[in-house]
């Protein structure tokens, strides 16, 4: 029986900051959603944070005197996550992209505003050769504002 007073198992515990999570995702400004990775199983489960600011650029439109993010952004910022766990273990991931393919039972519980941190969970359902499906959640402050099922495809990055 496993000691529960023991430290964690650091290595399902990896942290990835802004920095490292540029060198993984292709995504950049204005486009890159998701801070820094806070937990990550890899083949099974990533955590990841996105801190919302009224200096995002949808804000401008979404919708003015009352900012909301756009929901397919909080899918998105849980699909970028979930390209995290794609990306981690893959060779020469710099020579792959990671499509976003379908999205299965969205549901959007409450509104993401600006001060909110989103807590993105997402866990591996399948993964066969250039396929994949990820389930997540996205909570802020505890309280659940997302769900969905991702599906993803991995394909050539053109010109690399």
């Amino acid at each position: 029986m496993p000691d529960p007073t023991a430290a964690p198992d650091i290595e399902k515990r990896v942290v990835f900051n802004i920095t490292d999570i540029l060198k993984i995702l292709p995504h950049r400004y204005p486009f890159l959603l998701v801070d820094r990775i806070i937990e990550l199983e890899p083949e099974k489960r990533i955590v990841g944070l996105k801190n919302v600011t009224v200096n995002e650029p949808f804000f401008q439109g979404h919708f003015p005197g009352a900012p909301v993010m756009p929901g397919v952004l909080v899918i998105e910022a849980m699909a970028q996550t979930a390209g995290i766990l794609t990306f981690h273990d893959m060779p020469e991931p710099e020579r792959k992209l990671v499509y976003f393919t379908g999205i299965e039972n969205a549901k959007f519980r409450r509104p993401v505003i600006p001060g909110d941190q989103l807590r993105i969970e997402m866990d591996q359902l399948s993964r066969r050769n250039h396929f994949g499906k990820m389930s997540g959640r996205a909570t802020v402050d505890g309280r659940l504002v997302a769900e969905a099922t991702v599906l993803f495809a991995i394909v050539d990055y053109p010109g690399k």
